[in-house]
């Protein structure tokens, strides 16, 4: 079966969570989650649970585990905490977590941020994905920049996809 195939079988609304990972955000000032909001219902996605969470390896990982849980949720949506910085723990937290890693999500991301956007500075970026609990877990880079790449050249036109690939084996 071809991935168009497998794409037209991919449901047509995605159940989601989105988690924007700082310290210093709130809901009226986090750019980066409003924008994943707004890309997610211009594609007919639905968002189930958003919060703002501290830059807490532990916080990050109750989320995660609190997904798991949920029957409305089929993908979490992570934005912030990917940074070098020793307060950033977000990748290492879902890292830790995942059930399988997706590295082409960080890869693909790296490529398009270095060839479209920020130049060498792409080594910095700590983006990554993958299944945990039964669930597509995406978590990204904070900046509103950042976020709209992802969302527009990868998330977006593969969310279905990846949640079609995740459930295939339950019918």
């Amino acid at each position: 079966m071809s991935v168009h195939e497998h794409k037209k079988e991919a449901p047509k609304t995605v159940r989601c969570m989105v988690l924007t990972v700082s310290d210093t955000r709130t809901k009226e000032t986090d750019k980066s989650g409003q924008l994943i909001h707004s890309l997610l219902e211009e594609n007919n996605h639905q968002i189930n649970e958003y919060q703002i969470v501290k830059d807490e390896y532990s916080e990050v990982q109750r989320w995660l585990i609190h997904a798991g849980q949920r029957e409305d949720i089929d993908t979490v949506l992570i934005n912030g905490g990917t940074g070098v910085a020793l307060r950033d723990t977000t990748f290492e937290a879902v890292k830790d977590s995942l059930d399988k890693e997706l590295p082409g999500f960080g890869e693909v991301f790296r490529y398009l941020s270095f060839t479209e956007d920020i130049g060498t500075a792409a080594i910095l970026s700590r983006a990554i994905a993958g299944v945990r609990a039964e669930r597509a877990v995406f978590s990204m880079p904070g900046s509103s920049g950042a976020v709209k790449l992802a969302m527009e050249r990868i998330i977006i036109p593969e969310i279905a996809h990846l949640v079609r690939e995740i459930r295939k084996d339950k019918k």
